[in-house]
């Protein structure tokens, strides 16, 4: 293939994020063609805040980035000081550690992102990207809470459903919201609820540059099962299908 072509493709890639929450599983994402993983414990929760030795074996182990969540309990996504202090201490040792990036996410009582909070996070990383995860979806208004988000240089991904419990049921919010990030530093990242059936239609309807599996990559669509390799493999090769119509 000319470089040129062969860079044009890579500029059209369709990024397919993987939740991993073992070493095999990391293993296993990054050989069927994961482009990035998020590294959580605790599925069943929502995603936890994984063992910082977890956190050095998954980034010694795999070539690809390891983006890691920061989350201290599955209470809900208003923290007080003490969640904080965990949380910013969990930051500063996942970045020691050399992740790519942090996922994070916080809102204020009345359902607002909590600035102050998402600005101590950003400083405890140190210029690390941040994806901003589901708290998103739980936020009182989706298109101003996105404003807020792209007030933050280093907030290069938001992690969104579009607020409905499966973001295959809400195509249209995903779709304004691709809408909303274009020509922004900022990348809707679309999850929750996605499977690879329904992947090459949703991508198609809502022009989404870059989605994020868990269950729906896994044997049997259970979040407390491995990966499954054939089902990432299936996911990369849509992925790259629809890039290529979209030339």
């Amino acid at each position: 293939m000319p470089e040129s072509s062969a860079k044009a493709r890579a500029e059209k890639r369709i990024l397919l994020e993987v939740i991993a929450t073992t070493l095999a599983d990391a293993q296993a994402a990054e050989q069927a063609g994961a482009d990035r993983l998020e590294l959580i414990t605790a599925f069943g929760e929502g995603g936890l805040t994984p063992s910082i030795g977890m956190v050095e074996a998954v980034i010694q182990a795999v070539r690809i980035p390891v983006n890691v969540i920061v989350r201290p309990h599955s209470r809900s996504f208003v923290f007080d000081t003490h969640d904080y202090a965990v949380m910013l201490r969990d930051v500063r040792a996942i970045a020691a550690a050399r992740a790519h990036g942090i996922v994070i996410g916080m809102l204020t009582p009345a359902g607002d992102i909590d600035r102050d909070g998402l600005a101590r996070a950003v400083d405890a990383a140190d210029g690390l990207p941040i994806t901003f995860h589901r708290a998103f979806d739980e936020a009182r208004d989706l298109p101003r809470a996105f404003d807020v988000l792209l007030g933050f240089d280093t907030v290069t991904n938001v992690l969104t459903s579009g607020g409905a419990r499966s973001v295959l049921l809400a195509e249209q919010t995903v779709r304004a919201l691709v809408a909303q990030a274009r020509q922004t530093h900022c990348t809707v990242l679309a999850g929750a609820g996605l499977t690879v059936d329904a992947l090459a239609g949703f991508v198609a309807a809502t022009g989404v540059r870059a989605v994020h599996f868990g269950s729906g990559v896994r044997v049997g669509g259970d979040s407390a099962a491995p990966i499954d390799p054939c089902k990432v493999a299936q996911a990369r090769a849509l992925l790259d299908g629809a890039a290529d119509a979209a030339t």
